[in-house]
C-alpha cells in the first residue's frame, strides 16, 4: 500500500509518502505546502485544498508514475462525527482523487495520538496556543478533555498564561496589585501606554488568541524573578493540564499510563514542562512520561493504513 499522511497546521502543512509493505513501513518522500484555516472561514475550503495540492505534488515530485491507496489528514478544529469533517474528508477525497472510504479528514490530535503511540496505550497532552489532552486504549477506545476552543476552554494554553497575565497587569495599573516590570513589558510589546488601549487592542479581530499566547513567555519570564502571582499563573495552567490527563487516565482506566508532551507552551516556555510534571506525578504518580514514537504524519499514515485494510 503507498499511503499519504498529512499534518495541517495553521503555517505549513506536511504530506509524508510512504509504502507499507510486508509489516514495515518504508519511507518513499515528504513535502510541504502552505496552512490551512477552519472550512468555516472566508477561503477556507480552498486554503484546505491548497494545502493538500502542494504538498503532496512536492512530496510525489520524484515519483509521478506511483499512484495512492490511501491517505488521512489531521489538522485542527475538525471534530470526529462533525459535518466539517465529512466536509473535510471529501475535499481530500477529491483533491487526491481517490475513493472516499479510503481516506480521512481527522482532529490533529489524533493524528499526534497515533503518531506517538501507534499500536500501544497512551495520553498525548498538546499545549501550544490552546490546549487539548487525548488518551487511547490498547483495544481503540479514546477520551478526549480540552480543545473547546479559546472562548471556551484554554486553560493550560500559551493563551491562558498571557490572557492571565494580562490581567494581571490591568489589576497592577489600578493599583489592585503592587505595580512590577511586567506590566510595562507586557503593555510596550502591545503598543499600549494606557489601561484603555489595553482594552481597545485586545478586541481587534486580528488579535484573538495568537495575541494573548504571545504575551506568555513575559509571564513566565516573570516567574523566573520570582513574582509570585506570575509564578500562580503557571502553576494554575500546569495544574489545569494535569488534571486533564488524570481525568483521561481515570476514563479509560488505565493505571499506569504512558504520556507524551506536544506544542510550543511545554516546549519553549522557560519552567513550564517542569511545573507540568511535577502537576502529574503529585495527582498521577503512577504515570510515565516519554518520547514519541513518531510524528502527527506518520500518526496520519498508520490511520491510513488501517482504513484501506479495512476496505479490502
Amino acid at each position: 500500500m503507498l499511503l499519504a499522511g498529512f499534518d495541517a497546521g495553521q503555517t505549513k502543512t506536511r504530506c509524508r509518502i510512504s509504502r507499507w509493505q510486508d509489516g514495515r513501513w518504508e519511507p518513499i518522500s515528504d513535502g510541504d505546502g502552505p496552512g490551512v484555516s477552519h472550512l468555516a472561514s472566508a477561503g477556507g475550503v480552498e486554503r484546505f485544498r491548497e494545502a493538500i495540492r502542494c504538498s503532496s505534488s512536492e512530496a510525489m515530485n520524484h515519483h509521478p508514475d506511483l499512484a495512492l491507496d490511501g491517505a488521512v489528514i489531521g489538522a485542527s478544529g475538525i471534530e470526529q462525527g462533525s459535518v466539517v469533517q465529512e466536509q473535510a474528508t471529501d475535499l481530500l477525497a477529491k483533491t487526491l482523487a481517490l475513493p472516499t472510504p479510503q481516506v480521512l479528514a481527522t482532529g490533529d490530535e489524533r493524528t499526534a495520538l497515533r503518531g506517538a503511540f501507534p499500536n500501544d496505550a497512551g495520553i498525548v497532552v498538546i499545549s501550544g496556543t490552546g490546549m487539548i489532552c487525548l488518551g487511547r486504549t490498547d483495544q481503540g477506545m479514546e477520551h478526549r478533555c480540552g480543545g473547546w476552543g479559546w472562548l471556551l476552554d484554554g486553560a493550560g494554553s500559551a493563551f491562558d498564561i498571557g490572557h492571565q497575565g494580562l490581567q494581571l497587569t490591568l489589576q497592577m495599573a489600578d493599583g489592585r496589585r503592587p505595580d512590577h516590570p511586567l506590566r510595562n513589558q507586557i503593555w510596550t510589546a502591545l503598543g499600549c501606554t494606557t489601561s484603555a488601549a489595553v482594552k481597545a487592542k485586545v478586541v481587534q479581530p486580528n488579535f484573538g488568541a495568537s495575541g494573548f499566547a504571545a504575551l506568555a513567555p513575559f509571564v513566565t519570564a516573570a516567574a523566573m524573578q520570582e513574582l509570585g502571582e506570575a509564578r500562580c499563573i503557571l502553576e494554575r495552567s500546569a495544574l489545569a493540564l494535569a488534571t486533564s490527563i488524570h481525568t483521561v487516565a481515570m476514563k479509560l482506566q488505565l493505571d499506569h499510563p504512558d504520556l507524551v508532551g506536544h506544542g510550543g507552551a511545554l516546549e519553549h516556555l522557560d519552567g513550564f514542562s517542569s511545573l507540568v510534571k511535577t502537576a502529574v506525578q503529585t495527582v498521577l504518580p503512577s504515570s510515565h512520561w516519554m518520547p514519541a514514537a513518531g510524528d502527527a504524519c506518520h500518526g496520519a499514515l498508520v490511520m491510513a493504513q488501517e482504513r484501506v485494510v479495512k476496505q479490502r
